[in-house]
This record gives C-alpha cells, structure tokens and sequence, in this order.
C-alpha cells in the first residue's frame, strides 16, 4: 500500500501518478486531500467547478461532487479507463481521506517531487476552498 499525502500538491499532477500506479495494481491512499491545489485563477477556478457542479439533471445526472476526498476521486477517476473493467478495478483501489486518520500517523507518507505547488508561479486555490465555494459543510 502506497500513503501519498496531498497537502500542497497539485492536484491534476498527483493524480495522474496515481492513476498510473493504480493501473499497475497498487493500492493507493491519499490523506490531507482539503489541502491539495489548483492552479489558475481563482475566479476562472471556481467558475469552472460550478459549471461542472450545476450541469445536468438532478435525477439523471451527471452528478459532481462538493466534498475535497470525493473531488480528488473524481479527478482520479477521469484519468483511469473508465468504461472498461480494468478501470472500475483500479478505482476501487483509491482510497481517499480528509486530515490525516489516526490509523495512518505512524506510516510513511510519501509526496510527489513535480506536484509541489510551493514552487508555482500562479494563483492557486485548495480543494477545501472549492468545495466550500460549492455549498460543502465544513467537516475538515
């Protein structure tokens, strides 16, 4: 089992590794993901995660989430093959939390070395802050 903590990581960067090594078979978890980043604009940011939100039928779907942890899944999820078994199989091995659970503070957490987001030069925005933007109750 491989622990990534998302905690000023990008977002799209990290999942896309992750999405490779769910691929090969490892099973991942993801912690801290209220503390992951988007990078862009604010304003343009939020925009687009409301239009993604508010798309669709309220019964039909598509369904978005707002929550930080099902945000990440859903990033994840657009990066695996999703139409096929192999995909669905790979999903099903992503766990993703918000903070850090008591079972995981003593594991080694590993961190991506091209996500980090302190060396961005652009505005950026926390999963946390989206998915309050979004109408999220705070739980994190």
């Amino acid at each position: 089992m491989i622990i990534y903590d998302a905690e000023n990581q990008v977002v799209g960067r990290l999942s896309t590794v992750i999405a490779k090594g769910l691929l090969k078979g490892d099973n991942i978890v993801v912690v801290n993901a209220e503390k992951a980043v988007v990078a862009g604009n604010p304003e343009y940011t939020k925009e687009r995660y409301s239009q993604k939100y508010k798309r669709g039928d309220t019964i039909k779907g598509p369904f978005f989430p707002r929550t930080p942890d099902r945000i990440f899944r859903r990033t994840a999820r657009g990066m695996l093959p999703w139409d096929r078994t192999k995909g669905r199989d790979a999903y099903r091995r992503l766990k993703v939390f918000i903070g850090l659970p008591e079972e995981f503070k003593n594991k080694k957490l590993e961190k991506v070395d091209g996500a980090d987001a302190i060396k961005l030069k652009s505005r950026k925005m926390t999963l946390g802050e989206i998915s309050l933007f979004l109408g999220a109750k705070k739980r994190w």
